[in-house]
């Protein structure tokens, strides 16, 4: 008996069945039968299904004689179903990469309960992913399993049958089926979900929602949309042959007029000729299934019912009218108050502008005011202890104010603080470009500090390289590189990249990256500290995972299934995830626990450094940064000829790597298993690594910026820079802060 049974219905999907199948067939955990039911679909459905059929033995292919519909579909899947859980996947979603595996593990853990419920997120033909917006229902609190009774907030869940698995025993039991028609999940999720004696909930996104652009039954004008009220007779029969369940009708009912209320005003889903015998019908399910008492508060829900309850259809219109009009009209009132505003700050800009500058006011902003970090919050700090006089401020959002340090002043974007720093500080520094409305004055000093060393194509190299440009204004970013007065660099590959790449009059400073003064500085003591904040188990290896974005890529894919990674590792390994600060998170920081453990929003990098044993990473600047601990690094480079060929590079990473290079997920757990990612052979490559691309960065690149832009020290009487021989960064926590340490340890006498 296989642990599951997936069911695909497919009808007019065949662009999509692929996909589908494929989700699934490629699954880590591989006990699971996937049966694929071709409703008579006139497309190519049945072929692919049958191809996928010939390849594969555990896809079994049902084909029907006569088009049922969805439901009928799903229910011919479960007659031929033979696992202990049952699952639906709809033939144009897909599931999650590491999806069953999860499933298994979580029912194994809850002692399989007989529904599990898991999460989703939208996937739009943009390429844009979105987790369901209620995810937070999904988290694990109290016991493992419990009834619905015991958590009746999971109502508020989409209701559909696909985001859940099934006992099969359970569900023959019960005799649950779908019904045939439109909107065939109401009254089979609903009587699942109140009769279930145990319920469990896995808070990970388990399958791939599609929002195609065109077509889909909810984008499709239909009458038989009208399907919905004999769906709902079906959930309020079900309650009268259950009084058991009777004091569930209050909210199913609430529930069924939001439902009836959200067809009836969605666009282009009611024909015109339908929409008054809708509203008939929608009052006259609210008199019949309305529970005695329920009027409750006046409020919108409220006079909503009301309406719908008498019939008063075209009022409800013209309240609803008026709703999107007041709406419209306050949209409008915010642009028109936007742009009075704009321009009124346009104004005191130019005023502010006619003042003199305050020499003692340095401005810092970095990463589109995404907080303090970076290179301008390590000279912003080191500016404060040894030029107390200059006063300093950070341009940032209120989300991001927790990250300034105490005394540190905060501007908000756009503000006329904001405006008025721009205009009067003798000092700007970043680590990206200001504003385009920036007009820099004479006698105005700007630093740019960069973010990173060059692997990929920069500036005026993407002119060729239309995916990483996209809309790149090269005039405009000419403009901006004119402001520079002086532009910050690592190593000399950056200098000469940087001057070739954004050509202009500033001075090159190659001092180092000051963010990575802090490598140099941390104490054994303070690695400790970070990792028990991270909740890093002690003992164990931390590897810190960081991928960089792809330009041929829309949203954020993940490469790697690190789930799998950890468990073929065992509890001795904790990957710390990062992705790239494009890439948006839903999640708090620590989200996922156990083996993985988001840190996404964890404002310093540079801390998240100093925690791990190891770095794995793809082509991300990152690892620039990181050999300065002198710590191994593992490259991941999977799809290195595509990443190469959109975005182009400087140099071939994967023939001079500071540590070894994998191709497949395989290879990398090979690589971290057999301890080949901290094997001394790469001791001479992470050396040659370090002497090219980390000459300066000594812990002292801070201060030399410091003395010689603020306090107009000349080159030659600034602090030398320290030999890598002599330097002693922060030592690893979980393993020895080298491959030789390591080494030489397991060769002591006991």
């Amino acid at each position: 008996m296989p642990r599951f049974s997936v069911i695909v219905p497919a009808y007019q999907v065949q662009p999509y069945l692929h996909d589908c199948l494929r989700s699934v067939l490629t699954q880590d955990f591989t006990d699971f039968e996937l049966i694929a039911v071709d409703d008579r679909s006139p497309d190519a459905c049945g072929s692919i299904i049958d191809d996928a059929a010939t390849r594969d033995p555990r896809v079994r292919p049902v084909h029907l004689k006569d088009n049922v519909g969805l439901g009928p579909a799903r229910n011919a899947g479960m007659e031929r179903a033979a696992g202990e859980y049952v699952l639906f996947l709809d033939g144009d979603d897909t599931l999650a990469p590491g999806a069953l595996r999860a499933m298994a593990e979580r029912l194994t853990a809850a002692g399989e309960p007989e529904v599990l419920l898991f999460d989703y997120a939208r996937v739009y033909w943009t390429g844009r992913a979105v987790r369901n917006v209620r995810a937070e229902l999904l988290r694990q609190s109290g016991p493992a399993t419990f009834r619905l009774d015991d958590r009746p907030e999971l109502l508020r869940l989409l209701m559909v049958a696909w985001n859940k698995a099934y006992r099969r025993d359970f569900l023959e039991r019960e005799g649950f089926t779908f019904p045939p028609g439109y909107y065939e999940d109401t009254p089979w999720t609903y009587p699942v979900l109140l009769t279930a004696r145990s319920l469990a909930v896995l808070d990970r996104v388990c399958v791939h929602y599609r929002q195609r652009r065109r077509g889909g039954i909810l984008r499709t004008a239909s009458r038989r949309h009208l399907d919905v009220f004999d769906q709902y007779d079906r959930v309020f029969r079900f309650l009268d042959s259950r009084p058991d369940l009777s004091h569930w009708r209050p909210a199913l009912f609430q529930r069924m007029l939001d439902h009836l209320a959200a067809v009836f005003t969605a666009p282009g889903r009611l024909p015109r000729g339908a929409r008054a015998e809708f509203f008939r019908r929608a009052g006259a399910h609210h008199r019949r299934y309305r529970p005695g008492g329920a009027a409750g508060p006046p409020g919108r829900a409220w006079w909503r019912g009301l309406l719908l309850r008498i019939g008063a259809r075209r009022v409800f219109q013209f309240l609803r009218g008026a709703d999107r009009m007041r709406r419209r009209a306050g949209e409008l009132g915010v642009a028109a108050y936007a742009g009075l505003r704009s321009a009124a700050l346009r104004g005191y800009y130019r005023l502010q502008r006619l003042l003199p500058l305050d020499r003692r006011l340095a401005v810092f902003a970095a990463y589109w005011h995404k907080g303090y970090a970076c290179n301008p919050a390590a000279i912003e700090a080191k500016l404060r202890e040894l030029a107390p006089h200059i006063r300093t401020a950070w341009i940032t959002g209120r989300e991001y104010a927790h990250t300034l340090p105490p005394g540190v002043r905060r501007l908000h974007p756009g503000s006329p603080a904001y405006w008025a720093a721009l205009a009067r500080a003798g000092y700007l520094v970043n680590n990206i470009n200001f504003t385009p409305r920036l007009r820099k004055r004479p006698g105005q000093i700007h630093l740019q500090t960069h973010h990173g060393t060059p692997l990929k194509h920069m500036g005026l190299d993407l002119l060729d390289r239309p995916a990483a440009a996209r809309s790149t204004d090269f005039g405009e970013l000419l403009e901006r590189v004119d402001r520079w007065d002086y532009s910050l660099s690592a190593n000399r590959h950056s200098t000469l990249v940087w001057e070739r790449v954004y050509p202009s009059g500033y001075a090159t400073l190659e001092y180092g990256f000051p963010r990575n003064d802090i490598f140099q500085r941390a104490t054994p003591e303070d690695v400790a500290r970070l990792r028990e904040r991270l909740g890093v188990p002690e003992g164990t290896t931390a590897v810190l995972y960081a991928p960089t974005h792809r330009d041929y890529q829309r949203g954020y894919l993940p490469r790697l299934d690190l789930e799998r990674v950890a468990r073929a590792l065992g509890p001795g390994f904790t990957f710390l995830v990062r992705p790239h600060y494009f890439y948006s998170v839903a999640g708090p920081e620590g989200a996922g626990g156990g083996r993985v453990v988001d840190v996404s929003v964890h404002p310093s990098v540079e801390e998240l450094c100093l925690a791990a044993d190891a770095l794995l990473t793809d082509y991300s600047s990152i690892m620039f940064d990181y050999a300065n601990l002198d710590r191994p690094i593992v490259i991941h480079a999977d799809d290195w000829d595509a990443y190469r060929a959109a975005r182009g590079t400087y140099f071939d990473i994967t023939t001079a790597p500071p540590g070894p290079v994998t191709r497949s997920e395989d290879e990398l757990i090979d690589v971290f298993a057999t301890a080949a990612w901290c094997d001394p052979r790469h001791d001479a490559r992470r050396a040659g690594f370090r002497s090219r691309y980390c000459p300066h960065d000594d812990g002292r690149a801070a201060e030399r910026v410091v003395r010689r832009v603020f306090l107009g020290e000349r080159s030659e009487a600034l602090p030398p820079v320290v030999p890598l021989a002599d330097r002693r960064p922060a030592p690893a926590a979980g393993r020895p802060a080298t491959a030789q340490a390591q080494a030489a340890q397991a060769q002591a006498p006991p």
